[in-house]
């Protein structure tokens, strides 16, 4: 049975991962598909910029990393240290980069005045991080 990726993860006995995603049913992420003669090729530019997108989101860096015709592989380093130094106003910022944020989100931001029932639903989602 699957284990789901929190108890997979200890930091405690590294910090490094290595990580392969794989495409099924015979698809191809990149190159020429042999069965059809199509060129996926456009994709390894498409991977590449957004793994370097999201590493200038997230505390994770890239040590390495190979895009093949149908997987990829990471070798990835968690930056635990760089991650206990955010503040709720940083994990935020971070999060939004991805997503577009809720209303009290964006009003925490703005610097706006937040009831205390308003203040904790930033203050729960922060923790969680």
């Amino acid at each position: 049975m699957p284990k789901p990726r929190k108890a997979l993860i200890s930091l405690e006995a590294t910090p490094y991962y290595h990580c392969v995603s794989r495409c099924v049913r015979r698809a191809w992420l990149c190159g020429d598909d042999p069965l059809t003669g199509r060129s996926f090729e456009h994709r390894r530019q498409w991977i590449q910029d957004k793994l370097f997108a999201l590493v200038g989101t997230f505390v994770i860096d890239i040590c390495s990393y190979a895009v093949m015709s149908n997987h990829f592989h990471l070798v990835l380093f968690i930056d635990r240290e760089t991650a206990e130094g955010w503040d709720e106003q940083e994990v935020i910022k971070r999060w939004r980069r991805l997503y577009q944020g809720t209303l009290l989100s964006q009003r925490y931001l703005c610097g706006e005045p937040l009831s205390p029932a308003e203040r904790q639903v930033p203050d729960e989602r922060v923790a969680r991080r």
